[in-house]
């Protein structure tokens, strides 16, 4: 089984076929976010901290950190907000910008083995960052589109992510470093967009054998009820092989997908998180009763 193996200082995670789904937390990201943009700018730092906390006591198991601020100075912008995030908690973090220069920045201060988020099958892509995972020890993210664009066709993603594991390992780099991000469209808007992406994650499994991962919220955009949709999806792609997502572990619906996918594929033994979730606590004075009754039963 490919075992993906992530680290911060602190912990190490395993992202596999055999593992507990890994949930990536989205949060730290200043996309559509005004606020934090604007603190993250101004060196305020304090909201990043605490939706640091916030994910990881709600059950997130790994943290991608963006700082992608329009304007701002987003090498040293990401490296402070790894350094302060990785003092906080002891998840591994993924690494997160379309800038090279702030993914070699984070990387640099970076303590343990990150996942960058990533590289696409572009050329010019391809040849800037898999040298920085491969400099750095650090697994990577690869997105399933290229120069012409995302593909409709699963053929295509699929093809595109071969190419990119494939030229990975001509860095030195081996598959199970790469998690592969196959892109999954909108079933709001392409009516077998879930079912294409389920027969896409199996082939990714079974055929080129690596790890995935995505944006989780991508497949109800548009639709009334997305935690409802996303919950449905998440569990049904767990089930199919897909072993992380980007996503936010605040919502519950989410987490209880994820949680029911981790029992169906024996995850969680004696379904022992679950359980710990979900089973109400005894009315008071309840389990004296029914402890004394036992005694009795046994002693008679």
């Amino acid at each position: 089984m490919t075992r993906t193996l992530v680290s911060s200082d602190k912990q190490e995670l395993i992202i596999g076929f055999d593992a507990p789904f890994c949930v990536i937390g989205e949060r730290i990201n200043p996309t559509g976010r005004k606020l934090l943009a604007a603190e993250m700018a101004e060196g305020n730092y304090e909201r990043v901290i605490s939706d640091a906390v916030a994910q990881v006591e709600a059950g997130a198991t790994m943290l991608d950190v963006n700082a992608g601020i329009p304007m701002a100075d987003e090498p040293a912008i990401l490296a402070e907000s790894i350094k302060l995030v990785q003092d906080t908690v002891s998840v591994p973090l993924a690494i997160d910008s379309s800038i090279v220069a702030a993914l070699e920045a984070g990387l640099a201060v970076y303590k343990g083995k990150p996942l960058v988020n990533s590289v696409t099958g572009e050329e010019e892509r391809l040849e800037v960052v898999l040298p920085l995972v491969k400099k750095y020890n650090a697994a990577v993210v690869a997105i399933s589109n290229d120069e012409t664009g995302i593909s409709e066709d699963p053929n295509v993603r699929y093809e595109v992510a071969k190419k990119i594991v494939e030229r990975a390992e001509d860095y030195g780099i081996p598959r199970e470093d790469v998690v592969v991000d196959p892109l999954i469209m909108p079933v709001g808007a392409i009516n077998l967009a879930g079912r294409s992406a389920l027969d896409l994650i199996i082939r990714l499994r079974t055929e080129l054998k690596v790890n995935t991962t995505c944006g989780a919220s991508n497949i109800s955009f548009g639709l009334p009820n997305r935690h409802g949709m996303n919950a449905a999806f998440l569990s049904m792609a767990a089930g199919a092989g897909m072993t992380s997502a980007i996503m936010n572990p605040l919502h519950a619906e989410e987490m209880t997908g994820i949680m029911g996918a981790n029992v169906m594929n024996g995850h969680d033994p004696e379904c022992r998180n679950w359980i710990k979730r979900f089973r109400e606590p005894a009315a008071v004075g309840e389990g004296g009763r029914e402890r004394r009754q036992t005694r009795r039963r046994r002693s008679a």
